[in-house]
């Protein structure tokens, strides 16, 4: 209320702020932290070879697991969609360029910061997309309007919740609705 606390006294910077459950890392651990490891539990097989911006509602692809989790998708089949996070291994994210501009590169939008967009280049190449469950094997799972191209790395598969997922009436700019009007 009576201004912006400088950086040291931010409540993260104070250990008090820290979770009292599990025992605290030293603070020069939490946040010099320059790694963090991420392996691959399966593969995008698409149609699509190419990113674009536009008909990825109409695209089927399915996830091959990596052999180790084989049997880990038993009992998705019972939904109907999943979240689906990637690894997009094509971006190439650059400061100047990225951090600040206009989605897509349109001029027509405004120019806003990357994390205010969901642009491939970005400090962590992440994808995160809802799709459709259309079949369920023992080592795959195939799936409508995943937004990643072929040989895409899948960190993880999460089945859709509503409880956690959904939010009703979301607040977006008008201009997320221009962007993503033929992205699906």
């Amino acid at each position: 209320m009576g201004g912006a606390e400088p950086i040291g006294q931010w409540p993260w910077r104070r250990r008090s702020f820290l979770m009292k459950s599990a025992p605290p890392l030293p603070l020069r651990e939490v946040f010099n932290m320059k790694e963090i490891i991420l392996m691959p539990v399966g593969f995008v097989s698409s149609p699509a070879t190419a990113q674009t911006d536009k008909d990825w509602g109409q695209i089927t692809s399915r996830i091959l697991l990596q052999p180790e989790y084989v049997g880990s998708l038993s009992g998705l089949g019972d939904f109907s969609h999943a979240i689906i996070i990637t690894y997009l291994h094509q971006a190439k994210y650059e400061k100047e360029k990225h951090l600040q501009r206009h989605p897509r590169g349109l001029e027509s939008m405004p120019k806003v910061g990357i994390f205010s967009q969901r642009a491939k280049d970005r400090p962590n190449p992440l994808g995160v997309t809802a799709v459709k469950i259309i079949n369920v094997g023992s080592d795959f799972i195939e799936v409508k309007g995943l937004d990643a191209i072929h040989n895409t790395p899948v960190l993880d598969i999460k089945p859709y919740y509503p409880q956690y997922d959904k939010i009703d009436l979301p607040e977006v700019p008008e201009w997320v609705n221009r962007l993503m009007a033929e992205y699906f």
